[in-house]
């Protein structure tokens, strides 16, 4: 039982990582955008961005995967490149980057706002260009809240249960801590209910304490 309880960890641990480095880049620059920039539509972004915050996890998941089931728009492209999603690995990973999007996106827009757009004007005049003022001026400046946003992400990615439930399921291969802790649960396995609990715990709570220490010396 300590095999499958260490198992289950790393497995989890490992797809909230990618999760989170997959989400970074768009997630990133959408969020320097969105403080930056005022364009058709921003409001409409914002609220689809956030979407997965306030809808229930199962009726997020349910999206998934009505969209990359085999009878899906995304399923039936990725079939044809022979690309099976449903209940498989990376059936968790798109569930767990869809969930820690809003948060990564929310926490660095706000780090990029309290950068000095003077900073950025100078940088513009001198001839950089949008991308180079980018990664030299307000990335750098901003790091500790994007960074924290990345933090929150693996955290938010690291517990979620509804929606890689509805398009991973419960399998062997795909079951991360939460829905261990639910199934343990189920069968009435309190020595593994418990000493999974106290993981998962215990990395939320270092996780959330790192992101919060950058936010408040940023």
């Amino acid at each position: 039982m300590g095999a499958e309880i260490i198992q289950v960890t790393v497995f989890s641990v490992s797809m909230a990582v990618i999760a989170t480095l997959i989400a970074m880049p768009g997630g990133v620059f959408l969020a320097w955008c969105m403080a930056r920039y005022s364009f058709p539509g921003r409001s409409a972004l914002e609220t689809f961005v956030t979407l997965p915050l306030v809808l229930p996890p199962v009726a997020t998941g349910l999206i998934l995967l009505t969209l990359f089931s085999s009878s899906g728009p995304l399923g039936k492209f990725l079939g044809i490149l022979n690309i099976e999603i449903v209940f498989t690995w990376k059936a968790v990973v798109i569930a767990m980057t869809v969930m820690g999007f809003p948060l990564l996106v929310r926490t660095a827009r706000t780090g990029f706002e309290q950068v000095e757009p003077r900073y950025e004007q100078i940088a513009a005049t001198l001839g950089a260009g949008t991308f180079r003022v980018f990664f030299t001026i307000s990335l750098p400046l901003a790091w500790k809240a994007v960074l924290a946003g990345a933090v929150l992400a693996f955290s938010r990615a690291l517990g979620e249960f509804g929606a890689t439930m509805m398009i991973a399921g419960a399998l062997p291969s795909t079951r991360t801590m939460s829905v261990a802790l639910y199934s343990y649960t189920q069968i009435g396995n309190q020595g593994a209910t418990i000493t999974l609990l106290v993981t998962a715990t215990v990395i939320a709570f270092v996780s959330v304490l790192i992101s919060n220490r950058l936010t408040v010396s940023s």
